[in-house]
């Protein structure tokens, strides 16, 4: 393989950060990074808290979504 393509797992491992990217699966890992980054001493909710605090801020605000 070359080195803009690497090895078919390289590849294969780009499209699932992308299609994460994308689909916003990746949103709690960005959240802790953020706050481990900005806000070191800030508490680190759990997944659950953190996807329930986003659904209900969702609720709260829908902005532009379909349903």
């Amino acid at each position: 393989m070359n080195a803009v393509t690497g090895s078919p797992f390289d590849v294969l491992r780009r499209i699932g950060r992308f299609v994460s990217g994308v689909t916003g699966a990746d949103r709690y890992e960005r959240y802790v990074e953020h706050l481990q980054r900005v806000h070191p001493d800030a508490p680190v909710p759990t997944r659950a808290e953190f996807w329930r605090a986003h659904y209900e801020e969702q609720e709260r605000h829908p902005g532009t979504r379909c349903c």
